[in-house]
């Protein structure tokens, strides 16, 4: 197990995020043999911020999206499985999107609301990148999540499955977007 750490949307603007997140996955599979891990069962887990990015590089690992890379190379590495705890899969339809709050977390990752920025809100979606060649997904969203609303997982496992993906969803019933009622 490995836990990597990316730029917060505090500190730029997408898609640094995903950028820092391949870059740390591409080392740890270029050094696989040094840390022991076996190149062939490269999995993600995230937990909201770090569910749409784990949703996002499984989504779009078997595409060349350029802005993805810090170098502009699509790394060697190949995603295996996806466990999505309570991430956004879509910004056109996340609650808030069309907050003008400075402090919004959509707002300080697109460095404005989608209405602004709908191309890069596309482009920060996981699901503009579902195909069929995309990895096994555990979708695991809180019935009463108030931060990341419900229909996103649902979405995206319905996406997933009509693109013939394995995806299973887990709506775990009365839980906030996060805590205790996960374990």
């Amino acid at each position: 197990v490995a836990s990597i750490d990316y730029r917060w949307s505090t500190m730029a603007i997408f898609p640094a995020q995903i950028q820092d997140c391949n870059q740390a996955i591409e080392y740890l599979y270029q050094h696989a043999d040094k840390y022991k891990l076996d190149r062939k069962r490269f999995a993600l887990i995230g937990f909201s911020a770090g569910g749409h990015l784990a949703n996002l590089v499984g989504l779009s690992n078997n595409n060349l999206i350029k802005d993805f890379y810090a170098d502009g190379k699509k790394p060697h590495f190949k995603i295996r499985l996806v466990l999505d705890f309570y991430g956004p899969a879509n910004f056109f339809s996340l609650k808030g999107n069309d907050s003008k709050d400075p402090k919004n977390p959509i707002t300080l990752l697109l460095g404005g609301t989608v209405a602004d920025k709908p191309d890069l809100a596309k482009e920060a979606s996981p699901i503009t990148y579902i195909d069929k060649n995309d990895p096994p997904f555990l979708i695991v969203q809180g019935e009463k999540d108030e931060s990341v609303n419900p229909d996103q997982a649902t979405a995206l496992n319905t996406r997933l499955m009509s693109a013939e993906v394995k995806s299973e969803l887990i709506i775990v019933p009365g839980a906030p977007h996060y805590g205790v009622m996960f374990d």
